[in-house]
């Protein structure tokens, strides 16, 4: 981060944590009101509050690019919000491009302020774009009087100075630091009751060589109040302000002996002469060296102590149910679990302690089942302050959809559903590349070209595409769907098999088998090579990436009526609940959500079929059967499937039997990854997805149930 000062790293990860969520609610924003080419009043005013948010945090950073853009935007909006039908219809669509380019540019700076090497980018030509927007709404619409940033104010001085306009001179308090982001709250919480308004210095927003000026000089606004009403308001506001101190009237600008108005009265011997400056114009200024004057205020300033406790009483009050949040580091999330899965390592160690066996301890026992409970509690609280809502991920997808709309001239719907299921964030951040291919994917290849074929098919004019999630037996379910033409089997075999993919004649493929053909590497239908697809990349990546965190991808389509892609991921990936069997003088943890159930074989349900491989029949089904020692090269206690235990598991919709010489019961156990060593040897393929340590000290290896069962 070589754009920020050395100790900034904290501030940094705030500002970027804090302006990423507000950029995806204006994207949010822009697109519900695009199709409607209108903006309500509460949509106004929130990109008002968004942008104005980004500029004064970008500003307090030192990112003057990104606080000159978003301000840009912030004026725009002050525009609107003023003057509701200042932006004629046929000048929307453009408006919605100039927020939409600035929405991504911030965004794109947002992830570059992040590398130590980067430079800030020039705006300038957005900005530029921006500003003659503004001026062909103002030649538009109505004429309207707003601030203007980085003008000679002197200029205006003279001209405005019959028509009732006030100046003052505002000083902060000593050592508040930043005194021109100070300077700048100020002004924007006076402005809209000002009918004019100008200040100096007047580039505080973007020099913060401005702060020491005004530290030294004061910060001078000159202004002219919409009415009376607003004329109190204005003086209420600038002496109720953050860390004001003080501030003084001034009877023309270049009065070189101001009174001052105090905002905390002092004792009478630090100051003998007490001025006051009565907001009511009209009535003349009372002379403050007098009793009934000095009793006067402090019976006003009494009035406003008292309604000020009352004021923080009724807050606290308020406060008190309201929920506190804070942000944490995901780092120290991570660290946090890692020492929750040691402690249940270590607890299974003590618990299971070999040095424990037939001995009667039953105040250890009643002991250690509490430990027990307590770290289950432990460990439930940790995952659930780490779960979050795939709500993020999906929100961004609308903006895919969105522009890919615009560039495919495609009407399409998106839909989403139950994108308040959560994950753990581990997972979350792997989410986003995988999906936004399959959306992709659907609006390129699925959603059809011409409106008239949809039609003529009993459809709609207008396609869907639904992102739905929820949670089925400890995972999470994720369906990408559309609405189009669906995958043609026989187009997809004949790709494949010019492509040399295929593995057996295509006549053998099943249709399902045909379909997962799409998420091998290389493959791609398009004949052309386009922006979205053609290259012969991003399904097989897909695959990859959900692999990668523990889950699988299939996808299901029937011709005419659309596509389905299918994810399933595990809730988490660091603590899981399996099933620990014996093979040999080996142990294997068969995670829980995988095992459909366990039997004891019979000679009558074992067979071969044609090719020799072994069968076993449950319930008038049949399925392949799999000894894991000669799998993994073992030896194990009885090779006489009779005398072991059979473990029906299941992944992708296939199922297999696993043949164990002995079922040793249920454990929790934590997830380790395996030593990068070990890469070269690609175990995941092999069907170990990592491995844990047991209560005895011993390990015991994980299985990948998906990848046993797609290789066997």
């Amino acid at each position: 981060m070589g754009r920020f000062e050395a100790g900034m790293e904290s501030m940094v990860d705030t500002y970027i944590f804090e302006a990423t969520g507000l950029l995806e609610d204006l994207d949010k924003i822009l697109i519900d009101t695009e199709e409607s080419k209108s903006f309500s009043d509460d949509n106004v005013n929130e990109i008002f509050r968004i942008m104005h948010t980004i500029k004064g945090s970008s500003a307090m950073m030192g990112l003057d690019n990104m606080a000159t853009l978003a301000h840009h935007i912030e004026d725009l909006f002050f525009i609107i919000r003023d003057n509701p039908t200042v932006v004629g219809k046929n000048q929307m669509e453009q408006l919605f491009d100039i927020c939409f380019t600035a929405n991504d540019l911030l965004k794109t700076e947002l992830d570059l302020i992040q590398d130590s090497e980067s430079t800030a980018t020039d705006f300038s030509e957005e900005i530029s774009k921006i500003a003659q927007f503004i001026e062909v709404v103002k030649n538009g619409g109505s004429e309207i009087e707003v601030a203007t940033v980085g003008t000679d104010v002197k200029q205006e001085i003279n001209a405005v100075s019959a028509q009732g306009m006030f100046s003052i001179r505002v000083f902060f308090e000593d050592g508040c630091e930043m005194e021109n982001l100070r300077a700048l709250l100020v002004i924007n919480q006076i402005k809209d009751d000002c009918k004019m308004l100008e200040f100096e210095p007047a580039d505080i927003e973007s020099n913060s060589e401005t702060a020491k000026y005004i530290s030294e000089k004061g910060f001078v606004i000159h202004f002219i109040p919409k009415d009376d009403t607003n004329e109190k308001a204005i003086f209420e506001v600038v002496e109720n302000a953050l860390n004001v101190r003080s501030y003084e009237m001034l009877d023309n600008p270049d009065m070189s002996a101001p009174i001052i108005v105090e905002k905390e009265q002092k004792e009478k011997a630090e100051r003998p002469q007490i001025a006051s400056v009565n907001l009511e114009k009209e009535e003349p200024v009372v002379e403050e060296n007098s009793k009934e004057s000095i009793e006067k205020q402090l019976a006003t300033l009494n009035k406003t102590v008292e309604e000020k406790n009352v004021q923080s009483a009724n807050a606290a009050k308020a406060n008190a149910g309201k929920q506190s949040l804070i942000s944490v580091n995901l780092n120290k999330l991570d660290q946090l679990l890692d020492m929750v899965g040691e402690i249940v390592i270590a607890e299974a160690m003590v618990t299971a302690s070999p040095d424990l066996k037939r001995l009667k301890l039953d105040n250890f026992q009643k002991s250690a089942r509490q430990l027990r409970k307590l770290t289950d509690e432990l460990q439930d609280i940790v995952m659930s302050i780490r779960m979050v809502p795939l709500s993020g991920v999906f929100n961004k997808m609308t903006r895919i959809v969105r522009d890919m709309k615009v560039k495919l001239n495609k009407d399409v719907n998106l839909v989403l559903e139950g994108e308040e299921t959560e994950v753990d964030k581990s997972i979350i951040d792997n989410l986003n590349d995988p999906i936004m291919h399959m959306v992709r994917n659907s609006m390129d290849h699925g959603i059809e070209e011409n409106v008239e074929d949809r039609i003529k098919a009993g459809k709609p004019a207008k396609g869907t595409i639904t992102l739905a999630a929820y949670n089925s037996s400890g995972e999470v379910i994720i369906v990408v769907a559309d609405d189009g033409t669906g995958i043609d089997v026989q187009n997809v075999l004949r790709k494949a098999e010019s492509q040399g993919i295929l593995t057996k004649p295509a006549s053998e493929y099943t249709d399902k088998e045909a379909f997962n053909l799409v998420m091998m590497p290389g493959f791609s239908t398009n004949e052309e090579v386009t922006e979205f697809s053609g290259r012969g990349v991003g399904m097989d990546v897909v695959r990859k990436n959900i692999e990668k965190i523990g889950g699988t991808v299939s996808v299901d389509s029937k011709w005419g009526c659309g596509t389905n892609f299918i994810i399933k991921i595990p809730l988490s990936l660091a603590i899981v609940d399996g099933i620990e069997v014996s093979v040999g003088p080996s142990i294997f943890t068969i995670p829980i959500n995988s095992i459909k159930e366990f039997i004891k074989l019979k000679e009558n349900q074992i067979f071969l079929d044609t090719s020799g491989k072994e069968m076993v029949k449950i319930r008038n089904q049949v399925f392949p059967l799999l000894r894991l020692h000669e799998y993994y090269g073992l030896e194990a206690k009885s090779t006489n499937a009779l005398d072991g235990v059979v473990v029906v598991v299941e992944s992708e919709g296939k199922s297999t039997c696993l043949l164990a010489d002995e079922l040793i019961g249920e454990q929790q156990v934590v997830v380790k990854p395996f030593s990068p060593m070990l890469n070269r040897y690609n175990v995941k393929q092999n069907g170990m997805a990592g491995c844990t340590i047991l209560g005895d000290g011993s390990i015991t290896i994980i299985l990948d149930i998906s990848n046993i069962i797609r290789d066997y």
